[in-house]
């Protein structure tokens, strides 16, 4: 997942987004706990897209308060 894509969804869906990568990553924590996780990577790969989902709902909170400043 690009941050490019990311940054231009809304900030709803960013939030739809975050959600359902947080279940992903539980169910993929689940899974290692039961050891029929075949991919172990896509625990890291699924932490890093919700670091960038934050980081882009965290730069539209910050350009919007700060057009309301201006």
């Amino acid at each position: 997942m690009k941050f490019s894509d990311i940054l231009s969804k809304s900030q709803n869906e960013l939030n739809e987004m975050l959600g359902e990568l947080q279940i992903k990553l539980g169910k993929f924590r689940f899974e290692l706990a039961n050891k029929s996780l075949k991919d172990v990577s896509q625990i890291g790969k699924t932490r890093k897209d919700i670091a960038r989902v934050m980081t882009a709902i965290r730069d539209t909170n910050i350009r919007i308060h700060t057009n309301d400043a201006n």
